[in-house]
């Protein structure tokens, strides 16, 4: 008994996600807060100034949020018709939105009626902002046309006619007060200057564009459309930098991180990725229930707020950071060495050596395997934590009980619920590379056993139809797969036989040549 050895577990490269610091850093968001509201959420704009609110555009009306409240604390209804693109001003005292019925509507955040009315555009307006001048509004219609707004007279200042199909998404410059974007259905992005009759530049993303944002020096522009990304360098006049291609369907939004150093995209995929922009490639990513229409964050990217097309309003805040402890002394704590004392020092002749015995510890599997109680060691690695925790726990005692001998005495003589985890976890398992060779066997010689209590429980009887089921699916990928090995290997072969040929081709070619040389010089 004192020979016995524990049981080898094989270890296996660990599988799943590599952690990085992106990975920590946007996992630390608290479960999310969900609001339904009466329509699609088609816009989500925060507030540049404290308090932190945001305005959410739903249906036909715009409710203003704060920070943590799941109610409205201001409502904008004065609608007549669907309203789109709430927007605020920089200083936060202003909110413009367009409507469906071509009006584009000036609010006072302390008050309720609509301070200006912009009546021009003859079809519906999806796209609002404020230049940077705090005193102008840009706008964007289905009527094909952008128009600049002075907001004290209320009158059109300018507008731009460029576009051959419906204006859905704009921005306002933030650094100069006469540039704006706009992106279009007809998959162009255009620059316009206030100063001049006509774009200053123009991009084309090869899909209907529906969003455009500027990075904060404004040297990038960043367009979504289709199921592409595209990153432009403005100081190039324009020319495409990179083109991403990460979602599955069409791209609704775009955002960047309080640091800009993180570019953040929603799909109708259901999905948010997360680009870096050093290399763009996709650091993160959010799953989300309904498609995603529109994203915002929060100042210090303390808010994710996605609006989608269930209606449903997605909110998720920030872990607050770990309180450090109290600044008290720390208590002085013994030194490594301390413990280490002696360890290295070597007898002398005179010196009497008692040695402690070092008790092992087992685990508790190989104790009833020491005791050949290779039943309960069975039961022992199919307890729940163990068989979904580490599964090849259980498989390396299934195999040490095969190599014994006595597997067909350790799954014999099983109960309803004792075979259920024995069939649930073959069920998992039997597939898994690592462990089908002694699964397979397992599985083998537990339809050998229990094949004659078949239609005494219907429990039973669904868990073994499972597994026929799962070995049926995997012959057929396996299958597959060698009809794709063998179609591999011919054309492997062809190719090989083609050089072959080539270079046999060219070998008897040269001596010809030579011939005929000799003969024109003894003729």
């Amino acid at each position: 008994m004192s020979g016995y050895k524990p049981v080898a577990i094989p270890s296996y490269p660990k599988l799943g996600e590599k952690i990085t610091q992106d990975t920590l850093y946007w996992r630390r968001y608290k479960t999310p807060v969900q609001i339904k509201e009466f329509g699609a959420v088609t816009k989500v704009d925060f507030s540049p100034t404290q308090p932190i609110n945001y305005a959410v555009t739903s249906s036909t009306r715009i409710h203003i949020y704060g920070q943590y409240s799941q109610e409205p604390i201001k409502t904008f209804s004065r609608f007549k018709d669907t309203a789109y693109c709430g927007t605020y001003r920089e200083d936060g005292r202003l909110l413009a939105a367009g409507c469906e019925n071509s009006v584009v509507q000036l609010f006072d955040i302390n008050g309720k009626a609509a301070l200006r009315q912009y009546s021009g555009h003859s079809k519906a307006v999806h796209v609002v902002d404020f230049m940077s001048d705090k005193y102008r509004i840009v706008s964007g219609s289905d009527d094909y046309s952008s128009k600049i707004w002075d907001i004290p007279n209320g009158t059109e200042i300018s507008s731009y006619q460029e576009h051959t199909d419906y204006v859905r998404c704009g921005c306002a410059s933030k650094l100069s007060d006469d540039l704006f974007v706009t992106g279009s259905y007809d998959h162009t992005v255009k620059v316009f200057d206030t100063r001049t009759e006509t774009s200053v530049m123009s991009m084309d993303h090869e899909h209907p564009v529906e969003s455009v944002l500027l990075f904060p020096s404004e040297g990038l522009l960043v367009s979504a459309g289709g199921r592409y990304v595209k990153v432009w360098d403005m100081l190039k006049g324009g020319q495409l930098l990179v083109s991403l291609r990460n979602h599955h369907k069409t791209v609704t939004t775009l955002s960047l991180s309080s640091s800009g150093q993180r570019l953040l995209s929603g799909s109708l995929d259901r999905h948010v990725k997360i680009y870096s922009t050093m290399n763009y490639k996709v650091v993160h990513s959010f799953d989300y229930a309904a498609s995603i229409l529109t994203l915002a964050l929060a100042p210090d990217d303390d808010m994710i707020v996605v609006g989608m097309t269930n209606g449903v309003l997605n909110i998720k805040h920030r872990k607050p950071e770990e309180r450090k402890l109290n600044e008290l002394p720390a208590r002085k704590h013994p030194r490594y060495r301390v413990f280490v004392r002696g360890k290295d020092y070597m007898p002398k002749q005179d010196d009497v050596v008692i040695s402690k015995p070092v008790k092992k510890r087992i685990r508790k599997y190989d104790r009833l395997l020491r005791g050949f109680q290779v039943s309960a060691a069975l039961d022992a690695v199919l307890e729940t934590n163990v068989r979904n925790g580490t599964p090849e726990v259980t498989v390396a005692v299934m195999n040490e009980i095969h190599r014994r001998g006595t597997l067909n005495n350790a799954l014999a003589g099983r109960d309803e619920k004792q075979l259920t985890s024995i069939l649930t976890f073959l069920i998992k398992n039997v597939v898994d590379p690592r462990f089908s060779t002694i699964l397979i066997n397992v599985a083998e010689q537990v339809i050998d056993i229990y094949s004659s209590v078949i239609n005494q429980s219907s429990v039973i009887d669904k868990l073994f139809l499972r597994l026929q089921d799962t070995l049926e699916k995997e012959i057929n990928y396996q299958e597959e797969l060698l009809e794709v090995l063998g179609m591999m290997d011919t054309l492997f072969a062809t190719m090989t036989s083609k050089k072959e040929t080539i270079s046999g081709g060219t070998k008897s070619l040269i001596p010809g040549q030579k011939t005929s040389t000799a003969i024109t010089s003894s003729s």
